[in-house]
């Protein structure tokens, strides 16, 4: 049975389940929380964001690399509200990106939506599939993993959690 869905969190809930900022914060709004288990992340893609300057100025288009960057970051948050570690001293790392896929340009003035799904749960490491969508149209999608980390030192992040 699946879990109800938990209140949606704005900007500054999320500036305190992740250290990241402008210009590198790829998250505003996390909705259809379900602890553990699922997320929707929500970002507008601007044209004054720093990387349209370069990629590219006549036709700027949002680097692929941002939008898994933008996944990982929904997770991220996902996984730091599940276990409750707002304004902790714990980072979550990127590990590993697979299977990514790039299907459709993400251009300034588009909104992505970006579900992810917890696949599994080993101690400190999460493993994640996601999604970016602009309306309904599937722009990315990737496989990825990541680490809980205590004090920004990789490896030392609570592995007291059961295996999922």
């Amino acid at each position: 049975m699946r879990k109800a869905s938990e209140p949606e969190l704005g900007v500054d809930e999320i500036k305190r389940l992740l250290p990241h900022r402008a210009p590198f914060l790829f998250l505003e709004r996390l909705t259809d929380i379900v602890p553990g288990e699922s997320a929707v992340g929500h970002k507008a893609v601007s044209f004054n964001e720093p990387h349209f300057q370069g990629h590219f100025p006549d036709f700027p288009v949002m680097p692929g690399v941002l939008i898994v960057e933008a996944l990982a970051q929904t997770a991220g948050a996902l996984v730091m509200h599940t276990l409750n570690l707002a304004d902790s001293n714990r980072l979550v790392y990127f590990m590993s990106i697979d299977r990514a896929r790039f299907r459709r340009p993400v251009r300034p003035g588009d909104v992505l939506r970006m579900p992810v799904k917890a696949l599994r749960k080993r101690g400190p490491v999460w493993r994640f599939a996601g999604e970016a969508y602009v309306g309904d149209t599937l722009c990315t999608e990737a496989e990825y993993s990541a680490m809980i980390a205590e004090n920004g030192k990789p490896g030392n992040g609570d592995s007291s959690d059961s295996d999922r």
